[in-house]
């Protein structure tokens, strides 16, 4: 397959990569930046978007946008997260909707923040959307890519999960301070965390684009979603380090403010219900085994 993809030299962008080049794909990315001869480039801030139509595209991965979690959140900084994914993501839909020979499939990036805080109650792809701005972003992005939908693209909306990764992500932020012995939980510990390898995850996006029976909302997911307080003990385990030192509630929301409990003390127990239904093997399980495996990779 020739696969275009966007946010190519993100975390996930990077691992699938070199995963789909691997199994013999021809992967593109859809740069920022506008050169002589470059095939596929774009600004979405402008509204610019050039994809070579000789150049038959048979796949797009969109991972558009700008990280959530390096920078605190003001109006502004949330308004750049939701900015960089849906108007980007409408660009390349309506671009791909007007192409004569069009991809037979669009995976776009969303997130399980689709489902707000769900505290102890499972949620996978039938339960609907929650609430706060995560939620909203989720929708918003989703939605932009209608133009897709419409001209008869397959579409898949990949709900991602917190990715596992030595290379980046909360993994990487948490290592230092756990290999130190400061690690701990964060609030009460009881919150759900849904987690997903980077080695599963790009297992599960190439059966998504090996699949054409798989559209709409798909959860990327470990079968085992796990609250702060195993995902501690796990990692403090896979470290050989104690996990002695609790980040409290009060404290995550001086250091982090909204976004403290957003992505750190709320809730998420997501299930991959439509994987799992389509007969996706999953491999990572056992979170001990798979945090070791990743911290052997750095």
């Amino acid at each position: 397959m020739n696969i275009l993809i966007t946010g190519s030299s993100g975390l996930i962008g990077t691992a699938l990569k070199k995963s789909l080049s691997a199994a013999g794909h021809s992967v593109f990315p859809l740069i920022r930046k506008n050169l002589p001869g470059e095939p596929f480039c774009w600004s979405p801030a402008e509204k610019i978007i050039h994809l070579d139509d000789s150049i038959k595209i048979d796949a797009v991965i969109n991972l558009a946008g700008v990280n959530i979690a390096d920078k605190r959140w003001n109006q502004q900084r949330k308004m750049q997260i939701l900015n960089s994914r849906e108007n980007a993501t409408q660009l390349l839909s309506n671009a791909l909707a007007h192409l004569t020979d069009k991809p037979k499939v669009l995976i776009s990036g969303s997130a399980i923040g689709f489902y707000g805080d769900s505290g102890d109650e499972s949620v996978d792809e039938d339960s609907p959307a929650g609430s706060g701005f995560l939620s909203e972003v989720a929708i918003r992005w989703e939605q932009a890519t209608q133009p897709a939908e419409q001209a008869g693209i397959r579409t898949v909306h990949i709900r991602t999960g917190v990715v596992l990764s030595p290379h980046g992500g909360i993994l990487k932020q948490m290592m230092l301070p756990f290999s130190l012995g400061l690690g701990g939980i964060v609030g009460n510990g009881r919150q759900y965390l849904s987690c997903v390898s980077i080695n599963e995850l790009t297992r599960m996006m190439q059966y998504i684009l090996d699949n054409e029976s798989i559209s709409g909302a798909v959860n990327l997911v470990s079968r085992k979603p796990v609250r702060n307080i195993e995902f501690t003990r796990a990692l403090g385990k896979a470290l050989h380090r104690p996990t002695i030192f609790p980040l409290p509630a009060a404290v995550a929301r001086i250091m982090f403010g909204e976004m403290a409990d957003a992505l750190l003390l709320s809730s998420t127990r997501v299930y991959p219900s439509r994987l799992a239904t389509a007969g996706y093997q999953f491999i990572d399980d056992d979170l001990e085994k798979t945090l070791t495996s990743l911290l052997g990779e750095r």
